[in-house]
């Protein structure tokens, strides 16, 4: 499914407060309550959220749901995403894909390259280039994270530094004004600085909406990566940041 802006707005609502009501929705949006209840139909029917008398809740106690309502959210930005990064990568070459709905774009992305080595702590990414005889595919061992798939932990962040790689893709969930780059989960974080650590041309990914939220964890700095690529950049300040810290700014919208 793919989701308007005002759903992914809706989304972000029901997950900040715990449940949204038709009525609240209906004036903040300026829309009829017709559309907002659709609006919620439609994300009902996608398991994002749950309907409740007058309005939705958001799942509690079920990552899964959470993980597969991130893979719904700007889809087409995600996948115009993954296609300007496969771009970048060429055939013959290795690299890291770390955690993230926008990371397996990019994995999704690669199937048509040759001779890749792709390094992941991403079931998913593994999981599905696996099938690909040219595509050699390396998971890293430790702790397996139920909700998404991801492998983190001491010793997923040993095994990442065993390699020395050409590029590395990079998730993040969020992006602050000042540059930081910043994530929830501060064992991915672990990972994460390593595969940065340890790759020639970093290559980060993340739609614009990781500009209007926030995450506790501080995970690296926008200057740290080679090329930064998003649908687009809001940013004045990044834009100056990327240009300073010569981080070439990709926009794919």
């Amino acid at each position: 499914m793919h989701l308007s802006s005002r759903q992914e707005d809706i989304l972000a609502l029901a997950k900040e407060q715990g449940k949204v009501l038709v009525e609240d929705l209906a004036g903040h949006f300026q829309v009829t309550p017709q559309t907002i209840r659709k609006d919620l139909n439609d994300l009902c029917d996608a398991k994002a959220l749950n309907r409740i008398h007058g309005g939705a809740v958001f799942p509690s106690g079920n990552e899964n749901v959470k993980y597969e309502a991130r893979r719904s959210m700007a889809a087409a930005e995600k996948q115009a995403i993954g296609r300007a990064a496969a771009e970048i990568i060429p055939d013959n070459s290795s690299l890291f894909i770390n955690i993230g709905t926008t990371t397996e774009a990019v994995g999704e992305a690669l199937i048509d390259h040759r001779e890749l080595m792709v390094i992941t702590n991403n079931i998913n990414v593994a999981n599905r280039l696996r099938v690909f005889p040219s595509i050699e595919v390396v998971i890293a061992g430790g702790v397996v994270r139920g909700s998404d798939g991801g492998i983190v932990g001491e010793a997923a962040v040993d095994f990442i530094r065993q390699f020395k790689v050409d590029y590395a893709v990079i998730g993040v969930s969020a992006i602050d004004a000042d540059g930081a780059l910043l994530d929830f989960d501060f064992r991915e974080v672990k990972v994460a600085q390593a595969i940065i650590a340890n790759a020639r041309h970093v290559i980060l990914v993340s739609d614009a909406s990781k500009f209007e939220r926030t995450a506790p964890v501080r995970m690296g700095h926008i200057s740290q990566v080679h090329t930064f690529i998003t649908d687009r950049c809001p940013s004045a300040e990044i834009r100056k940041i990327c240009a300073a810290s010569e981080v070439r700014l990709v926009e794919t919208g």
